[in-house]
Parts: C-alpha cells; sequence; structure tokens
C-alpha cells in the first residue's frame, strides 16, 4: 500500500488530520461507554499512516482540546505516555506490513500497553490504591471491566480506519490504473 503521505497529496493529509481531530474530539464529548472512544485507533492509525509530526499534532490537539472540557487529571503523562508509545508501535511495528491479522494482534497488543500503562499510573499516583504489590495487583484487577471496552473498541475502529485505508487506497490504484490505460 502507499503511504498516504507524499507530495502529490497534501489535500489528503489535511482532510485526514481534520478528520481525525473531528472524530477524536466528538467521541471523547460525546456521551459514550467508558473507555470506548476511538483515540487509541487513532494515534495506531496515525502512528502508521501519517508522518510523526502530523500524528503527534493529532493525538495532542485532539487530547489537550478535550481535556480543556472533561478536566486535567493527575494520570495524563501516563494517558499521553501510552498513547506515544501506541503511535511508535504503528510506525514501526505495523508500518508497511498492513493486514487482517498485523492490524488485529496490534489493536490487542496496544489496548494491553494502554491498560498496563495507565493503571500503573492510577496506583504510582497513590490515591486509590496502597503503594505495595498488592496495591498494583488491585489497580490492575479494578480495571479489567474498562479493559474490555477499550479492546473492543480499539479493535472495531481500527478495523474502520485500515479497512477504510485500504478501500481508499484500492479505489485510487484502479481509478489511476484506468485513467492510464484511457
Amino acid at each position: 500500500m502507499q503511504p498516504i503521505v507524499d507530495k502529490t497529496n497534501n489535500n489528503s493529509i489535511s482532510a485526514l488530520v481534520i478528520l481525525f481531530i473531528i472524530i477524536g474530539v466528538a467521541a471523547r464529548l460525546l456521551p459514550h461507554a467508558p473507555n470506548f472512544t476511538p483515540i487509541t485507533a487513532i494515534a495506531l492509525f496515525s502512528g502508521t499512516i501519517l508522518t510523526k509530526r502530523y500524528a503527534f499534532a493529532v493525538l495532542m490537539i485532539v487530547m489537550i482540546v478535550t481535556d480543556m472540557f472533561l478536566g486535567f487529571h493527575d494520570t495524563m503523562l501516563f494517558t499521553y505516555g501510552s498513547f506515544g508509545l501506541i503511535m511508535l508501535w504503528g510506525r514501526f511495528v505495523i508500518k508497511g506490513r498492513i493486514s487482517v491479522p498485523t492490524v488485529l494482534g496490534s489493536a490487542l497488543v496496544t489496548s494491553i500497553i494502554f491498560y498496563i500503562v495507565t493503571n500503573f499510573g492510577v496506583w504510582a499516583q497513590g490515591f486509590l490504591y496502597p503503594p505495595t504489590l498488592s496495591g498494583l495487583i488491585q489497580s490492575y484487577v479494578m480495571a479489567i471491566p474498562f479493559f474490555k471496552n477499550t479492546l473492543m473498541s480499539n479493535v472495531v475502529y481500527s478495523g474502520i480506519f485500515f479497512g477504510s485505508y485500504a478501500f481508499v487506497q484500492q479505489l485510487r490504484t484502479r481509478i489511476l490504473s484506468a485513467s492510464t490505460t484511457s
């Protein structure tokens, strides 16, 4: 698949960046099931498809704008950090190898990354759980119900984003092929 970022399609890049910002902001601000948003999938897809600059910009704009409404919190560093790791996963693990098994496996792995990093952050703050190994384990156990939604949303939205990308790339190839043979 051709990358979406090249010198010939700046309009496509701009449209995709704006679309992800709108989807991300709306998904975080509109009512939704706990942890059922496309943010993790946006981080994964952006890290795979966009340049580092655009991927980082999309994520930071979505998170900072929505956190201004939802409220900033003590575990933001861990939340934002987990999304940074997820973008890196897309950039270095998926890049150039987009397939159904790779995307599904990456959706699972990046959901686990988010779960481990953010719940470690909750524990490390020391407000909800004692600063002991049993407190850390309790933090992870108490977060299991939220992990289900994180995983489901990441699989669904990653499927939508990567599937749509594959469809558009195939359509683009057919149109270019038809125009060169005409």
